[in-house]
């Protein structure tokens, strides 16, 4: 890897002269810039950002650190990555990412991204949860996105799952479906008790009774394996000419593909005969079911920006932010 000495040598000046080059190039006569812009170039030498961060260049790039839990190795929330890095860049930051996973040792990932010395940190989840914050960030400029300290009153940026599945449900009555199925995340988890709140304080407002709601909660703690519980399930309510609903509401759209294929292979059309109702919209997969899925939109990529944007506008509040989950309507209604 080229060094700047090595770029000085190129191009024939002192090491001051290139690092006002890369710093401050209005202070260098044209030639003696281009002369060293060539010799960059020519290295592809990379300057060492680190390294200025820790002398305190006042010039330098601002960055944001994000450690990112169980996040971005997954699909479904990619987005949220990509959202905090373009947003930095239009701003002219910086960032970069840390992935903490369920096995990692928090204290030493927590010490490798203070080690690049950030200017704010970004703690990200996959599935809205609760989380143990590190407490060496707690003195940190930090901002939380998909999940919610319930120890200290940080600034979170979630999705509205509650409004969001509220939304869903008057948009299903509004149709006229009147019996619905209702296959929950595991009770464990946050989105499954606000999702259930919505659609349960929609039923309500529609004058309808709680107990006539078929609801299930999946229990998914021996592993993902288990979403194939949801067939079983779903031969309670359907056989071939027997049914006694007319719209199946998914915890998201992993279950959602199950549901296709029992009633599909039962014989049942969608949505002319019973409809499907998803949530997540997970990444690239709604438009390929047949037919297409209506789903929720998780806002992971607004959950990024807003996140960035509260540290580089240097917001001051430590609300709980809670971002829309629109409605994608498809075939499947």
């Amino acid at each position: 890897m080229a060094s700047l000495k090595d770029v000085a040598k190129l191009a024939g000046v002192s090491l001051m002269t290139v690092s006002r080059a890369i710093n401050e190039p209005g202070k260098l006569r044209p030639e003696t810039y281009q002369r060293v812009k060539q010799a960059i170039d020519q290295l592809d030498y990379v300057p060492d950002l680190s390294a200025r961060r820790i002398r305190g260049d006042s010039n330098r790039v601002q960055t944001l650190g994000v450690l990112a839990l169980d996040t971005a190795t997954t699909p479904f929330s990619v987005e949220m990555i990509l959202s905090i890095e373009k947003t930095a860049r239009e701003h002219g930051w910086n960032s970069f990412v840390v992935n903490l996973f369920a096995d990692d040792s928090a204290e030493q990932t927590v010490d490798l991204l203070l080690a690049h010395r950030p200017d704010g940190v970004i703690f990200t989840a996959m599935g809205l949860r609760h989380v143990k914050l590190p407490a060496r960030l707690l003195d940190k400029k930090l901002v939380l996105v998909n999940c919610v300290s319930p120890d200290y009153q940080i600034a979170s940026y979630i999705p509205d799952d509650e409004q969001g599945q509220y939304e869903a449900t008057r948009a299903l009555l509004a149709k006229g479906y009147r019996a619905p199925l209702c296959i929950h995340l595991p009770e464990s988890t946050l989105a499954a008790g606000l999702r259930r709140r919505g659609l349960e304080r929609a039923w309500r407002e529609a004058g309808g009774e709680l107990a006539q709601l078929r609801q299930y909660h999946l229990d998914l703690s021996d592993g993902d394996e288990r979403y194939r519980d949801c067939v079983a399930l779903l031969e309670r309510h359907f056989s071939a000419g027997r049914r006694d609903c007319d719209v199946v509401m998914c915890g998201n759209d992993r279950v959602a593909f199950l549901v296709y294929q029992v009633l599909l292979a039962q014989g049942w059309k969608i949505p002319q005969q019973v409809a499907v109702l998803g949530y997540d919209n997970m990444v690239g997969i709604g438009e390929l079911f047949l037919p297409p899925l209506t789903t929720v939109q998780l806002p992971h990529y607004e959950l990024g920006r807003q996140a960035a944007l509260h540290l580089i506008e240097q917001r001051e509040h430590r609300n709980q932010v809670k971002v829309a989950c629109p409605l994608l309507e498809r075939g499947s209604l």
